[in-house]
């Protein structure tokens, strides 16, 4: 009995996945053979370097981020608007608002390793005490009259000052006058969100009336708040600073001595009218929180920042006067308030305008990149 051997199958054709990764630069012609091996790869879920590395080690970073701009004027109506209709308590915790990049799905980023929002608290309103790993601070634009309580200990918030809140600390605030008051937050939610390493626990609801109290000097300062000294009862570094309040009047000071010194042929700014300060950590130096660079720059009237790039993304926001701020090809008209972000490895450059100059808030996440030694920083000449 004679049998016919069974006619071998045709192997098969190329898929168009195949095709396409063929047609690019550096790849394999296609073959029944490659395409198979692709398919092979994808059911045992595996990537072949060679098809991603254009996307995974490109020649420069390349920011899921945009350029945007958020006008402080638009974001502080929405917020009263919320305050008449959005009570602030246990589950919501706080009326923030949070800058949602274009770019990033509708995620509440910034950028992704940046959140900033704007906070509202209403007159009489008590936000209630919480903790969290993420680190932040508040930065205030307008008002006066709100206390931030941090362990018990009541802080004031004027115009102007820079408050840091260092991860897992007890905190919740109210607000002791007539009047609304606004701020921006800044946290770095997504980082601790991609790097999954976040936790949130619920506090009490209620301060104690002590905790309510109104100094005008919180206990932080009165240990912490003189330049230069540190008290020799706590030798040990700590990794975020202890000093809870940077008041608006030293920031100013610092930035206005810098210019003078300038203008007398002394020098200390970065470029010429650009003064800058960074707020730091008394016990060791460093940046103020592990993960987020804040600083302060002040720009003389006419005067211009030097075009520059990072590694990492920033956030600016203009705190009194205005001008033009440029981020890659976008350039935008600024006054007070505004908020600006800037993706990582995209070119920024600010001119104050001829008459009012500009003072200008920034944080960013640069100790992130500068502790894994990924920072990089490109000056244009």
């Amino acid at each position: 009995m004679s049998t016919t051997a069974p006619t071998p199958s045709p192997a098969p054709a190329p898929s168009p996945v195949t095709l396409a990764l063929s047609s690019a630069p550096g790849q394999p012609e296609p073959t029944p053979a490659l395409a198979q091996l692709y398919r092979g790869f994808e059911q045992e879920l595996l990537v072949p370097l060679w098809t991603e590395i254009g996307d995974l080690m490109p020649p420069h970073p390349r920011s899921k981020a945009s350029p945007h701009c958020w006008r402080w004027e638009r974001l502080l109506a929405l917020a009263a608007q919320a305050g008449e209709l959005v009570p602030v308590g246990r589950g919501g915790e706080r009326r923030a608002i949070a800058l949602a990049n274009p770019s990033l799905g509708g995620r509440p980023y910034a950028t992704p390793t940046l959140w900033a929002a704007i906070q509202y608290l209403m007159p009489g309103e008590n936000a209630p005490e919480h903790r969290h790993s993420q680190h932040a601070f508040r930065f205030v634009l307008e008002g006066e009259g709100v206390w931030t309580v941090v362990g018990g200990d009541a802080v004031r918030m004027s115009r102007g000052d820079f408050l840091p809140q260092a991860g897992w600390n007890w905190h919740a605030h109210h607000n002791a006058a007539t009047q609304p008051m606004a701020w921006l937050d800044g946290l770095d939610i997504p980082f601790a969100v991609h790097t999954e390493s976040q936790f949130f626990e619920f506090g009490r609801h209620q301060l104690s009336a002590a905790e309510q109290a109104t100094p005008t000097r919180s206990r932080a300062e009165r240990l912490w708040g003189h330049p230069g000294l540190r008290p020799v009862s706590q030798p040990e570094p700590q990794p975020a600073s202890p000093l809870l309040a940077y008041r608006w009047a030293d920031t100013d000071r610092a930035l206005a001595d810098q210019l003078a010194l300038e203008a007398e042929g002394h020098p200390g700014t970065l470029s010429p009218g650009h003064a800058a300060v960074r707020f730091t950590n008394p016990t060791n130096g460093r940046d103020v929180l592990p993960t987020l660079r804040t600083e302060m720059h002040r720009l003389r009237a006419g005067a211009a920042t030097r075009r520059w790039r990072e590694v990492g993304s920033s956030v600016y926001q203009v705190f009194e006067g205005g001008g033009r701020v440029t981020v890659g090809d976008t350039a935008w008209t600024v006054a007070r308030g505004d908020l600006v972000v800037v993706p990582s490895w995209v070119p920024f450059h600010a001119q104050a305008d001829d008459t009012t100059g500009m003072d200008l808030f920034r944080f960013g996440d640069a100790p992130i990149y500068e502790a894994l030694h990924l920072q990089r920083t490109a000056v244009d000449a």
